[in-house]
């Protein structure tokens, strides 16, 4: 039978797009839908901006390969495509010598990785590079940055359109049917409401993962993970930026925990903690000012009293509550869910917008190479 669309995908995030983007360049038909009334509007326009190195992810993980793939694929892209970028570079530091081991790990880890560059540092040639810095030792990841999230979606969106393709917004994803013989039956709410078919489909709706899962017929209940909410917060500085590099200290469990960038405009940020929710709430207390003045003031001891405004939140969707191991990517072909031509995507936190190209490649290659 003839289809609507060769592929439909949910979500106009910079997953959700990157997946359009690699399945428009093998010459399939594109529709993206967006719930919101701009594409980004979720996590990825809610998070730090950095381009990650691949670090700290267990080497072989989906987190490990598409970070670092993605991280070589994203330069070029955002070169070619005159993005606004900067290859600042990171040092994940020990404040202390109890904190040494940790960021040996670090470094053991990245290089099994396959991270480029990697450098160990001392106190002393840290301060060097950033004199403001409380360092007992440091790792130098030269290949971390920052860049324009939002001007490397509309990029992508600009190469699903000249391809052909669609991205719609105000457009939400209300269901799908799969269809005998292949392919689906989907429908589209908002002021246009339709149908379409489609003979592949992709989820990548963020925080919506689950519910989008749920709203496709057949799609077994016992295939869609639990959803938890890890929101993080961050606080802006009232005064010159401190830093160039992106400044780590160890992770937190759960997370990178809250760390130093030097932003696009020449600000200093700090963040994201991480506290779990129950709802999407995106406001900022700005009575944790005070214990993120503390925790900076490990590697910062500088910061002047006061200095900290309240700036934003995100919410990650990850998949694992407190206290429990954190998860890698899922990506959920028919050897999951039975179901022929859909790939749903779940818990696509960082580095998922560092990734987001080789996540978008691997999906379009599993979808063009059996449907599925």
């Amino acid at each position: 039978m003839s289809f609507d669309f060769d592929a439909v995908v949910v979500g106009a995030g910079a997953v959700g797009l990157a997946c359009g983007r690699a399945l428009s360049k093998r010459g399939l038909t594109v529709l993206v839908l967006e719930k919101e009334g701009h594409i980004g509007q979720g996590v990825s326009s809610r998070n730090s901006e950095v381009i990650h190195g691949g670090l700290y992810y267990p080497t072989g993980s989906l987190k490990a390969q598409f970070c670092v793939a993605g991280r070589r694929a994203l330069y070029d892209f955002l070169t070619s495509h005159k993005v606004d970028h900067w290859k600042c570079g990171k040092l994940v530091v020990a404040t202390q010598e109890s904190e040494v081991d940790r960021i040996e790990a670090i470094f053991e880890q990245a290089t099994a990785n396959g991270v480029e560059g990697l450098e160990h540092l001392t106190g002393a040639q840290a301060r060097a590079l950033e004199p403001e810095l409380n360092a007992h030792a440091a790792i130098l990841s030269p290949e971390s940055g920052l860049f324009d999230s939002h001007g490397y979606m509309l990029a992508l969106q600009g190469e699903i359109e000249d391809a052909g393709g669609s991205v719609v917004v105000s457009a939400p994803f209300e269901g799908a049917d799969p269809l005998t013989g292949g392919g689906f039956n989907v429908r589209v709410g908002g002021e246009g409401a339709m149908t379409v078919t489609s003979r592949l489909l992709v989820t990548a709706p963020g925080l919506s993962s689950q519910a989008v899962a749920a709203s496709i017929a057949g799609y077994p209940a016992v295939d869609i993970p639990a959803r938890h909410l890890g929101k993080g917060v961050y606080f802006r500085l009232v005064g010159k930026a401190p830093f160039n590099r992106l400044i780590y200290p160890p992770p937190i469990p759960g997370a990178l925990g809250t760390h130093y960038r030097k932003d696009l405009g020449g600000q200093a940020v700090f963040g994201p903690d991480l506290v779990y929710v129950e709802t999407e709430d995106y406001s900022v207390d700005p009575t944790k000012a005070d214990g993120f003045a503390a925790y900076i003031r490990r590697f910062w001891p500088g910061l002047p009293d006061g200095a900290l405004t309240p700036d934003y939140a995100g919410i990650r969707p990850k998949l694992h509550g407190a206290g429990e191991p954190q998860p890698d990517f899922q990506l959920h072909g028919r050897e999951h869910h039975g179901i022929d031509g859909l790939m749903a995507l779940f818990g696509i936190e960082s580095p998922g917008l560092t990734s987001s190209l080789a996540i978008g490649e691997a999906v379009a290659a599993r979808l063009t190479s059996d449907d599925g």
